[in-house]
């Protein structure tokens, strides 16, 4: 493994302007592009000690074996540059946002003498003039017959084209009047011409002028008593009014733009992007990446921004809505302006229909990050290569087929609670789920709530153990065989699921957590039990007795299987905790109401369900309440109302909610 100091340039030499830098490693494969505004300030972050870099910037370093750089003149051609160089060299450390499929768009061949529509996928072509992409070819498909009636051109391939031409007698749409059959000379090049530009015209936005015409000529025509030429312009209005209803209006100013959500966790992005024209939403995309680097969401912004446009500015919009504006927005918006040939703004919607659209984006990333993660999880080879990764770099006897993981939840010291969730064979289950109240402790002290919960789980595996009967599992009597022993009740007969030792304990936090479950694990003569902590920032593993933590890849099955546990065990606590909470706060607002005891305030809680609405009710839905009268009703009333409009801070979450 190369050490960073024997490629580290001096200070002096790497100058201060604006550029882009390349690690390359022994074999000088390029792994990992950069800019900077200031070369000499930004490559010496890389060469800070080790042990105190993000462990994704220590992989990439200590990988690498040079480093160089390019001095440019403006921050725009750094930009420009470091795409050039990512698209050239494909970096193994650089975040790659690849499509989760292939995108239909829907294509006109413009500078072909008769053009042609037709529905495509893959790189554009020059000559071609593309709307989309969209989520299914099927709709687009539908949509094209719907407009051929209206707009007859030609969507026939090159080869029905000439045979046509040959034989002197139009293809089917010939006749039945959706295509205006230029192949046998029944329409001039320039009509057919004018008949492809209304059609782009049609699907670049512009459509209430077709509307309006079609109407003018259909009640031109009934006023003539041209009556068969009036229904089929009749029809044809349908039909462009049924092509409409599918690209429903979610912009009422007509805007172009793209609205760009991402959804993350430290392991991978989603990205989702609507495309939206003319106000309408024209297609949708999306992708899922891994997290090479220590980027926050407005450097993943900015990466994305570069991979969507740089190679394709004909798709570049005047607006581009996002979650997070890029470091240097102003920089990214000339980039854009230059490759588009006119201005495009980058924003983050405050509010309207802009704000709503961009939250149904990144409901549809989030949806698409759960979904990639559960076929990523239900794949019975992977989860055995997760076990088995972790078997190795936890240096464990066998593969940890039942894993159990603590996380304790509380705020601001008060309301503590621990949530302990199971895996078996890698996947989770809920039925062994179990939640504990941490008692008698006042502060913020996860490291005495995680010895109590270990101590009391494991407590409760030697009492069970210890009064459970050995059953064959195949018969439900006799002794065990081959295929395992079942402790089971000796009075009721049912199996005891926590008379089982876990493979694997894993703790939410770091050295700290794990000493502690160890001491618990001791204190109650447990030595066979491996422990092991995942901290959350980094997604360090720390193993008990080890100064250092162990450093899964970034790829690794392993540390995604124990990034799952660790986030189920941590939804499962602040589950837990908020319902408590809920309930606490009620209680605590109605003490000092005068008449109101233990059993209205149960009966209180149980009615409304939560202060909020409890705060929400009038002093007469209060006193509908069976046992509450008008005086009491009052008071509680004037009680949440004297007490409300609180914030606190979740100390497990970082949320803000309101008390």
């Amino acid at each position: 493994m190369p050490d960073p100091r024997s490629y580290r340039p001096r200070p002096g030499d790497i100058p201060t302007q604006p550029g882009v830098y390349r690690f390359r490693d022994p074999k000088g494969r390029v792994i990992y592009v950069g800019k900077a505004i200031n070369l000499r300030a930004r490559l010496s972050n890389y060469f800070q000690p080790i042990g105190s870099l993000h462990p994704r910037t220590a992989t990439m370093v200590t990988t690498a074996a040079s480093v160089e750089w390019t001095v440019v003149n403006t921050e725009v051609e750094a930009l420009q540059l470091e795409y050039s160089w990512i698209k050239e060299f494909d970096p193994r450390f650089n975040v790659k946002y690849r499509d989760d499929k292939s995108y239909p768009w829907l294509a006109v061949t413009v500078s072909d003498e008769f053009p042609r529509v037709m529905v495509g996928r893959g790189a554009k072509r020059k000559g071609t003039r593309y709307f989309g992409p969209y989520s299914h070819a099927w709709a687009i498909r539908e949509t094209v017959d719907v407009l051929l009636r209206v707009f007859p051109m030609r969507s026939c391939s090159n080869g029905v084209f000439k045979r046509s031409q040959q034989v002197g007698r139009p293809c089917l749409l010939g006749y039945i009047d959706k295509c205006s059959a230029p192949c046998v000379g029944n329409i001039s090049a320039e009509d057919h011409r004018q008949i492809v530009d209304d059609f782009c015209d049609f699907m670049g936005g512009h459509t209430s002028g077709f509307v309006r015409r079609i109407q003018k000529e259909m009640y031109a025509a009934s006023e003539a008593l041209e009556f068969e030429r009036a229904a089929r312009l009749r029809d044809d209005l349908g039909a462009l009014e049924r092509a409409l209803e599918k690209q429903a209006v979610v912009l009422g100013d007509g805007a172009d733009a793209d609205v760009i959500a991402l959804a993350e966790d430290p392991l991978e992005v989603a990205v989702q992007v609507f495309h939206v024209r003319g106000g309408r939403i024209r297609g949708q995309r999306g992708w899922v990446a891994d997290r090479m680097d220590e980027g926050e969401t407005d450097k993943l912004v900015e990466d994305f921004l570069l991979q969507l446009y740089a190679g394709d500015p004909d798709s570049i919009p005047r607006e581009v809505l996002v979650p997070a504006l890029p470091p240097e927005a102003e920089v990214v918006e000339e980039l854009l302006s230059d490759l588009r040939g006119s201005r495009v703004q980058v924003r983050v919607p405050q509010r309207g229909d802009k704000k709503t659209l961009l939250e149904t984006v990144a409901r549809n990333a989030g949806q698409t990050l759960a979904l990639h993660k559960t076929k990523r999880a239900s794949d019975l080879t992977t989860r055995n290569q997760a076990l088995e990764e972790l078997r190795e770099a936890l240096e464990l006897p066998e593969a940890p087929l039942r894993i159990e993981c603590y996380d304790i939840s509380h705020l601001q010291g008060s309301e503590i609670v621990a949530s302990m969730v199971v895996f078996e064979d890698g996947l989770a289950r809920k039925s062994e789920y179990r939640r504990f109240v941490i008692r008698g402790q006042q502060g913020s002290d996860d490291v005495r709530a995680m010895h109590e919960v270990i101590t009391r789980r494991f407590r409760r595996l030697l009492d069970e153990q210890a009064t459970s009967t050995e059953v064959n599992p195949s018969t439900g009597s006799g002794p065990a065989t081959e295929r395992g022993p079942m402790l089971v009740d000796p009075e009721t007969g049912r199996p005891r699921k926590f008379a089982y030792a876990p493979g694997l304990v894993v703790v939410d936090g770091g050295a700290p957590q794990v000493a502690a479950a160890v001491r618990a694990l001791d204190e109650l003569g447990i030595d066979d039990v491996p422990v092991c902590g995942l901290a959350k920032r980094l997604e360090e593993v720390w193993m008990p007795g080890q100064a250092d933590p162990v450093i899964l890849p970034r790829s690794s099955e392993g540390l995604y299987l124990l990034q799952r546990v660790r986030d189920e065990a941590h939804r499962f606590a602040i589950t837990h905790h908020r319902s408590r909470r809920s309930k606490s706060m009620v209680e605590s607002v109605l003490d000092d109401v005068p008449g109101l005891g233990e059993v209205r305030r149960k009966t209180l809680l149980k009615h409304f369900g939560s202060l909020r609405k409890l705060r929400a009710a009038s002093a007469d839905e209060i006193g509908a309440v069976p046992g509450i009268g008008p005086t009491t009703a009052a008071a509680i009333k004037s009680a949440v109302e004297k007490n409300g409009g609180g914030v606190a801070v979740n100390t497990a979450t970082g949320e803000v909610e309101e008390t």
